[in-house]
């Protein structure tokens, strides 16, 4: 708490990001995000420096943690996020990526308005929308919502990860463990007066307060906010983040799977931009920090190096090649989404839960 007013805290691991943190960190600010509390890990453009002169600005808590990890990066960050005084302190909590934008779109566009048009809510399931790469080569030093503005449809049945969600939820000790998308090991003694809704303002079933890390299917969800998703980014950027490989699990790569099932184009969606006025003063003022700013420009030094690295070898160039061969993914039409779910829900083993898919999920 700050005072009287809501604390909601944000939780990011990050490895190689730096070019994205300042964006990052000046978006959620502006949506009302008051604390954040950011792990790195085996950092070699920066970041974890860049981290460190972010927390003397008073902008965030930064923990390290590098080295051999016991299950993830991003896992083992958040088993050290789960002992944090901030957490602790926190009154909402939700875990991001740095690729992901939330998008408030009632009152002034912050967590405050969404939380006050849901008064009773104890968590808020925020659905992502996958925005599409549709045809952008190069990484552009200005922010991704900016960039990136064509998105999925507001209704998909296919690919199922394009219905998962990442939390917003009351830190009242509900849950015992913080989750990738959700928070996990319920107390079953507080079930009861859990009430979810989600980013329409749609109550959730129990099944939601468990185990559920996806929205349900053929449901337009962003009537009240949407989790701006931006997988893929840039040609270069995604050949970089295919380096790097997942944050939530360890030998896991990265391809054109993964690439197909998330650069979906359309449809126009520019509502992320209506925060631009409070985030750009923001974000000026942290690139014009003496020490940052170079640090920031560092890292977007070490990005074209390492790209420019990678592309002498033969795999990672067949894989840009790839990916510029490839056009934007066609939306799967609803007899093909049925096809598909119906499928899936044959082949789904009895009893097998869903949040064991949180380790198969980026």
């Amino acid at each position: 708490m700050r005072g009287t007013e809501t604390s909601v805290l944000a939780i990011l691991t990050v490895r190689n990001e730096g070019a994205f943190l300042i964006d990052w960190l000046a978006h959620h600010r502006a949506a009302g995000f008051s604390d954040f509390l950011v792990l790195s890990n085996d950092c070699a453009d920066g970041s974890d420096r860049m981290l460190d002169r972010l927390q003397e600005m008073g902008w965030l808590c930064h923990l390290r943690n590098d080295g051999a990890h016991r299950k993830s990066p991003q896992w083992d960050g958040l088993a050290l996020a789960e002992r944090h005084p901030l957490t602790a302190r926190a009154d909402w909590v939700m875990v991001l990526d740095i690729d992901e934008f939330v998008n408030v779109h009632v009152g002034d566009r912050t967590v405050a308005a969404l939380l006050a048009a849901l008064p009773g809510a104890t968590a808020i399931p925020i659905t992502w929308r996958l925005f599409g790469n549709c045809g952008r080569r190069a990484h552009e030093d200005r922010p991704v919502t900016e960039q990136f503005t064509r998105a999925a449809p507001r209704v998909m049945g296919w690919p199922w990860r394009a219905a998962m969600f990442k939390t917003l939820f009351r830190n009242d000790g509900s849950y015992r463990r913080l989750g990738v998308h959700r928070p996990r090991q319920p107390d079953r003694a507080r079930l009861g007066a859990q009430r979810w809704f989600d980013g329409a303002g749609r109550p959730l079933p129990p099944a939601f307060h468990t185990g559920r890390i996806f929205s349900d299917y053929g449901r337009d969800n962003y009537a009240l906010v949407q989790l701006n998703h931006y997988a893929l980014g840039a040609m270069d950027s995604y050949v970089l983040k295919c380096d790097r490989g997942r944050a939530n699990r360890e030998g896991a790569p990265l391809g054109l799977s993964y690439w197909v099932e998330r650069n979906l184009c359309a449809e126009e969606d520019r509502t992320a931009l209506a925060l631009a006025p409070r985030m750009a003063p923001l974000r000026a003022a942290l690139r014009d920090d003496p020490v940052l700013g170079p640090l920031h420009r560092d890292a977007l030094a070490w990005r074209r190096q390492r790209f420019a690295a990678l592309m002498a070898e033969e795999e990672w160039r067949s894989l840009y090649g790839r990916l510029l061969m490839a056009p934007p993914s066609r939306v799967l039409s609803a007899e093909e989404h049925r096809f598909l779910l119906a499928q899936a829900k044959t082949a789904a083993s009895p009893g097998k839960r869903e949040t064991d898919a949180e380790d198969r999920t980026d």
